[in-house]
């Protein structure tokens, strides 16, 4: 019992400070933290707590958007740590999942049924291909999957970009926009959102987190996946396949990453995009990741979190405050995370102290 409350009071903890660090940045540069919170608390609730505008749910449409590819790539970065690996390589096979929700919604004929969930498909098992290729090497030469991983990020950045060019392209910018099957944007949810992008990504992602939590807690499968990372000599004398476990575990974070591929393709543009430079979400997955520690729930919360801050930034800098308190407030937290020991060192420090007292 002590052991989970120390777990979840270390990510609460570097959340607090992450935040206070932000409001301590925000009055160096002559602003006022109010409004760092009011601007998060828009974006949480559509409410405007200055009491200068109207309740406007677009804000949490936008918010929960933003939180659906970092989720994924939180859930991808997690698996992979649950079972032994470091999977650096979202990014690409995010980028990778993309090409395929692209090329099953451009060439798969409109109307076809389940189109979009096809091309859902299309993207789980590009990202999963593209993730195999590491997780091989590391299983048949040992080669370590963080240095595999980061070149094909670089391979599927160029890759994607071509291969978008081919299905035809006027401004060299973005292909021909997707049929209505192959979309998951709901008429539906912007409705009751006002206007927002959000999307029926969100079904997707709720599923791939009962399937992370169902695989990885409640399964035997799941559990000789976590058996191989703890230790391969012992779990090769029990008999598992430790190669054969190994690539499945890069194959199936690729899975999830190459799902928010086509998250964001098919839900939120609707149409392929040639990318000046990559977007990240593979680094924001890292980061939900050990924020969450790496459990399912936490990966939901943590990626509820990253995604409000995201979703913040106009509202900051319509403020006065730099967009970039929003990145400063992540990359504290993730520290704080990292430093651990320290945090834990300092709750039990506040506890004895606590208990000190007549």
């Amino acid at each position: 019992m002590a052991n989970k409350r120390s777990k979840l009071a270390v990510p609460l903890v570097a959340v607090l400070l992450g935040f206070l660090l932000g409001a301590i940045v925000i009055v160096i540069t002559g602003k006022s933290p109010l409004a760092m919170v009011l601007a998060l608390g828009r974006t949480l609730t559509g409410v405007d707590f200055s009491g200068r505008g109207d309740y406007n749910p677009r804000y949490v449409g936008e918010f929960i958007l933003q939180s659906l590819p970092i989720t994924l790539t939180g859930l991808s970065v997690a698996f992979a740590f649950r079972t032994g690996l470091f999977n650096i390589g979202a990014e690409g096979q995010l980028m990778i999942g993309s090409l395929a929700a692209v090329a099953g919604a451009l060439l798969i004929p409109a109307g076809t049924p389940f189109h979009a969930v096809l091309c859902l498909m299309a993207a789980m098992a590009a990202g999963a291909l593209w993730a195999a290729v590491p997780g091989y090497l590391k299983a048949r030469f040992n080669v370590h999957e963080v240095v595999v991983s980061i070149m094909m990020n670089y391979t599927a950045w160029h890759f994607s970009n071509w291969a978008l060019l081919q299905f035809g392209s006027l401004d060299r910018v973005k292909t021909p926009d997707f049929p209505v099957s192959a979309s998951l944007k709901s008429a539906f949810l912007s409705g009751l959102t006002n206007g927002s992008r959000l999307n029926w990504g969100i079904l997707p992602v709720a599923l791939a987190l009962v399937v992370f939590w169902f695989v990885i807690e409640k399964t035997t499968f799941g559990y000789s996946l976590r058996a191989v990372g703890f230790n391969k000599d012992a779990a090769r004398y029990a008999g598992m396949k430790v190669e054969r476990n190994i690539v499945f575990s890069m194959m199936i974070a690729g899975a999830f990453a190459g799902l928010a591929g086509a998250v964001i393709t098919l839900g939120t543009f609707n149409f392929g995009r040639v990318l000046p430079s990559m977007e990240l979400y593979g680094m924001d997955g890292i980061a939900v990741a050990l924020v969450g520690g790496n459990a399912a729930i936490g990966v939901l919360l943590s990626g509820l979190l990253f995604g409000m801050l995201k979703a913040a930034q106009p509202l900051m800098q319509s403020q006065g405050i730099p967009r970039e308190i929003a990145s400063i407030i992540q990359s504290s937290i993730v520290l704080f995370v990292a430093m651990r020991l320290g945090l834990e060192a300092l709750i039990d420090l506040v506890k004895r102290n606590r208990e000190a007292r007549p």
